[in-house]
C-alpha cells in the first residue's frame, strides 16, 4: 500500500537525482559543520568566556529547542508551499550566524546567537531530507537518504573537529566560527539556481490537509516509536560530542587538538555507516538496519573511558571508527521510517515530529541534565548518559514496523 502511493509520484531524470544528491550532501554536511562546531570549540570557548560545564550544555539546549520547533513548523509549511522558498532562506540565514558567533562577548550573547541559529537550522533538516524522498527512485531511495544524511558524519562529525580545533589553536575560537560559516552562503546561491521543487511535492500540494489530518500522525505506531528513537538517538549524539572532548581535555589531560583528531576519527566511521547501512536496508529492510546500528553504537561513548585504549591513540580512533553508527540511525529512524509510514504530503511533517521530540528530548533536556550531573560527579557520567541513548534505540526499534518497499512489496 505505502509502496502503491510513493510509485505515484513522478520522479526526475537520473542525471538530476545525482546532481541533487551532491548538492544537498554539501549543504546538509555545512549545517552540521556549523551545528557542532561549538561543540568542538569547547575547550577554547569556556576558559575564555568563563563557562562551567552546565552552562555548555544549556548552549547545545538553546539551539536544540529552537530547532525542534522550526523544524516542525516550517517543515510543515514547506509540506504546503514547497520545499524551496523555505530551504534556500535558511540557508542563508545560519550562515550569517554562524559569523555573528564568533564576535560574542558574554554566556547571554552566545546563548541568543545560537537560539537563533537553531530557528535557521531547524528547516534544513526537513525540507532537505523530504526533498531527497521525494526526488528519489523507490529503489534508491534509501540510499540517496543515507548518503544526504550521512554528510553530517563526514563534515560535521569528521572534518569539523580537525578543522575548527586545529583553526582555533592558531587564530582563536571566533576565526573557527568565521570560517564555518562562509560555505553556506556559496551553497545557498547554488539552492537557489539548481534545486527544482519536487514533482510529486506539487502534485500533492493541490490537497491541502487539514488540522485534524496532521493530528492523525500520532495514530501511526511507527511515528510514536520514531519518535522515541529520536530521543535516544540525540541524547547519544549531542551528549556524546559534548562531553567527550571535555573528558579528553580534563580528565584524560589529552590537548583540544588531540580530541579533534579523535573524534574526527570516529566521524569517519560514521560517514561510512551513515550511507552504507540505510543502502543496505533498501534490501534487507529497515528494521534489521537499526537495530544492528543502534546496539554497536552504544559502544562509543564507554571507549573513551578504557585506559587501554587512551594510552593508544590509534586503537581509541580505531574503536570510534569500527562503532559510530550514528548517522545509520538518524536516515531510518529520522527519515526513511516516518516518510515511509504516512501518506507523501505528510513527508517533512513526518520527519519533523520525530525531530521535535528528539532534539526537547536528546538535544535540549538530556545534555543540561548531563552538564549538571557532570559537575556533580565526574565527566564519565555523562558518557553512559550518551552509552543509555543509543540502547534506548535499540529497545525501540524491536517494536517497529517494516517500512522499506521491497520488503512489503
Amino acid at each position: 500500500m505505502l509502496a502503491e502511493k510513493k510509485s505515484l509520484i513522478a520522479r526526475p531524470s537520473a542525471g538530476y537525482e545525482f546532481g541533487l544528491v551532491v548538492l544537498l550532501f554539501f549543504t546538509w554536511g555545512t549545517v552540521f559543520l556549523d551545528r557542532m562546531s561549538l561543540l568542538y570549540l569547547a575547550p577554547f570557548i569556556a576558559p575564555d568566556l568563563h563557562l562551567s560545564h552546565t552552562q555548555v550544555g544549556l548552549l547545545i539546549s538553546a539551539l536544540a529547542v529552537a530547532w525542534a520547533f522550526s523544524g516542525l513548523l516550517f517543515g510543515a509549511i514547506s509540506d504546503r508551499i514547497g520545499r524551496r522558498p523555505v530551504l534556500v532562506p535558511a540557508v542563508f540565514a545560519f550562515s550569517v550566524l554562524s559569523w555573528v558567533s564568533g564576535v560574542v562577548r558574554s554566556f547571554a550573547q552566545l546563548f541568543a546567537v545560537r537560539a537563533l541559529m537553531g530557528i535557521a537550522e531547524g528547516p534544513t533538516w526537513s525540507t532537505i531530507t523530504a526533498t531527497v524522498e521525494e526526488s528519489s527512485a523507490t529503489n534508491r531511495r534509501g540510499r540517496n537518504v543515507g548518503v544526504v544524511v550521512s554528510a553530517a558524519a563526514l563534515v560535521g562529525l569528521a572534518l569539523a573537529p580537525v578543522l575548527t580545533t586545529q583553526i582555533a589553536a592558531r587564530v582563536g575560537w571566533r576565526g573557527a566560527f568565521f570560517v564555518a560559516g562562509a560555505p553556506g552562503i556559496l551553497l545557498g546561491i547554488l539552492l537557489w539556481r539548481y534545486v527544482r521543487e519536487p514533482v510529486g511535492r506539487a502534485e500533492s500540494s493541490h490537497h491541502k490537509p487539514s488540522l485534524k489530518d496532521y493530528v492523525a500522525l500520532l495514530r501511526h505506531r511507527n511515528i510514536l516509536l520514531c519518535c522515541l528513537a529520536a530521543a535516544g538517538f540525540m541524547t547519544w549524539l549531542f551528549v556524546m560530542n559534548a562531553f567527550a572532548p571535555l573528558y579528553i581535555t580534563e580528565v584524560l589531560k589529552g590537548s583540544a587538538t588531540f580530541a579533534g583528531l579523535i573524534l574526527g576519527a570516529s566521524g569517519v566511521g560514521a560517514f561510512l555507516w551513515g550511507w552504507t547501512l540505510p543502502w543496505i536496508s533498501d534490501y534487507t529492510g529497515r528494521k534489521p538496519a537499526l537495530l544492528f546500528v543502534a546496539l554497536i553504537s552504544a559502544a562509543v561513548p564507554l571507549t573513551y573511558q578504557v585506559p587501554y585504549l587512551f594510552s593508544h591513540p590509534w586503537l581509541l580512533a580505531f574503536a570510534g571508527f569500527i562503532a559510530n553508527g550514528g548517522q545509520g540511525i538518524a536516515a531510518l529512524s529520522l527519515v526513511l521510517v516516518p516518510t515511509e509510514s504516512v501518506p507523501p504530503q505528510f513527508a517533512a511533517t513526518a520527519i519533523g515530529l520525530a525531530t521535535l521530540v528528539g532534539e526537547i528530548i536528546g538535544g535540549t533536556a538530556a545534555p543540561a541534565l548531563a552538564g549538571a550531573v557532570a559537575d556533580r560527579h565526574g565527566l564519565a557520567a555523562s558518557l553512559w548518559i550518551a552509552a543509555g541513548g543509543a540502547i534506548t534505540v535499540f529497545c525501540t526499534a524491536l517494536f517497529i514496523r517494516e517500512t522499506a518497499p521491497r520488503r512489503i512489496a
